[in-house]
């Protein structure tokens, strides 16, 4: 009963962004203002229902399934994949680099940010 609860609960809240998503006609898609609202009702409540958990943790544990259907899509649009491959290539090669130099800048601006004993004060 807990799962239920908990799945409920996750709906509910997807539901609410959605109709506010719609109702504010923004160009943000309504899981993503739910989830944020979840997430603000959680901090403001300061623990997670044992429902809750019990779901998200579940869903977790079989996240790979929810990949099922992306591949399904991927291969209904093989031949629009096939031929658009080389754009396709170049916008995940050039996304991956960018992410990683944005990742190592970030990584290398705290590490020198948050280093005990370097700290140099003038």
């Amino acid at each position: 009963m807990q799962f239920l609860n908990g799945i409920t609960l996750l709906l509910i809240f997807q539901l609410i962004g959605e109709f506010g998503a719609r109702l504010l006609d923004i160009p943000v898609p309504g899981p993503v203002i739910g989830m944020l609202l979840l997430f603000l009702a959680l901090a403001v409540r300061r623990s997670v229902p044992p429902s809750l958990d019990t779901a998200s943790s579940t869903l977790l544990s079989h996240l790979s399934l929810l990949f099922v259907p992306a591949g399904v899509g991927m291969m209904i649009h093989f031949e629009r994949i096939t031929g658009e491959w080389l754009p396709i290539a170049v916008a995940l090669l050039g996304s991956t680099v960018i992410t990683m130099l944005a990742s190592a800048l970030i990584m290398a601006g705290t590490s020198r940010l948050f280093a005990p004993g370097e700290r140099q004060d003038d």
